[in-house]
């Protein structure tokens, strides 16, 4: 739960994360070199959040980086349960219920020579949990990484495009807008409107796998 004003703490989470993006760029091309091919999303997610633990200058930014972060919700007896797994969460201080999430999803996927974009499930099983309020509850930002795998980011970008306008729940009130790119990231952010008439701003970043492997040659 946020205090104070709502849009001071938007300002802080978007200025947070673009310095972060510029700090899991610099850790992707390591992160990426040590996996294989076509590797799991869990695989990709632990990896990089291990670099980001030993980088010192996220270390300055946040009180912490965890992997797979669960939010508490609040039953009606007023016992608290797990309402699920982010991939990456990062806490700016020991408040549970303040953070910003990121949820992590690998994109155009090759298998036996055919390619998946899976950018349905970048929504429906992605964006969606930010709108239903399983992740970011109460919270005015979310983040969304994707993994491209074949390094097309163009192709990747598109088909969410097309998923995102063809995904009626979504309650999409603005975007997909693009951002400025950090380190050759390409960026957008699109807004919606939850069920409870809040607002949520999630920010989206497209990471090549094809180009952390060229910067390791």
């Amino acid at each position: 739960m946020l205090i104070g004003d709502v849009q001071g703490w938007v300002d802080n989470f978007v200025s947070f994360d673009d310095r972060f993006l510029e700090r899991i760029a610099a850790a992707w091309p390591a992160c990426m070199a040590v996996l294989p091919d076509q590797p799991g999303e869990d695989d990709i997610t632990i990896n990089l959040v291990d670099c980001l633990a030993k980088d010192v200058v996220v270390r300055r930014l946040c009180h912490w980086v965890e992997y797979q972060f669960e939010p508490f919700g609040l039953a009606a007896d007023g016992s608290k349960y797990s309402k699920g797994i982010i991939d990456i969460a990062v806490l700016f201080d020991w408040d549970r219920q303040r953070y910003l999430a990121y949820e992590c999803k690998r994109l155009n996927v090759i298998n036996g020579g055919s390619r998946s974009s899976l950018a349905t499930v970048y929504v429906t099983q992605g964006m969606m949990r930010f709108l239903t309020e399983q992740y970011a509850e109460q919270l005015p930002v979310g983040c969304m990484l994707g993994y491209v795998l074949d390094g097309d980011v163009s192709f990747a970008t598109s088909r969410i495009a097309d998923a995102i306008g063809g995904h009626v729940p979504l309650a999409l009130s603005e975007g997909p807008t693009p951002l400025a790119t950090i380190e050759a990231i390409e960026r957008f952010r699109t807004r919606h409107t939850r069920l409870a008439g809040s607002q949520i701003e999630l920010r989206h970043a497209l990471f090549s796998k094809v180009s952390a492997a060229v910067q390791n040659t």
